[in-house]
């Protein structure tokens, strides 16, 4: 995936499942097809219920690990 600055960021790092996943949807759903969005979460299960969940939507998602406790997503929005 190309280096890009996202369009949208969101810090979700101490945010509980399943309402991370909820807040990516959200912002998701107000974007464009094509625009970037940063997620930066907790790693472990917040990381395995949201990039499949966003997968699953059609989200294409790329996940750095910045640190043994944080992971970084980046969301390219498949649109509506």
């Amino acid at each position: 995936m190309t280096e890009r600055l996202p369009d949208r960021q969101l810090d979700l790092c101490g945010t509980p499942c399943p309402l991370n996943f909820i807040r990516c949807r959200l912002t998701l759903e107000s974007m464009s097809s094509g625009q970037c969005l940063q997620v930066d979460l907790d790693p472990g299960e917040p990381e395995e219920m949201v990039v499949p969940g966003l997968r699953r939507d059609g989200h294409q998602v790329h996940v750095e690990y910045l640190s043994d406790a944080q992971v970084r997503l980046k969301v390219i929005c498949a649109g509506h």
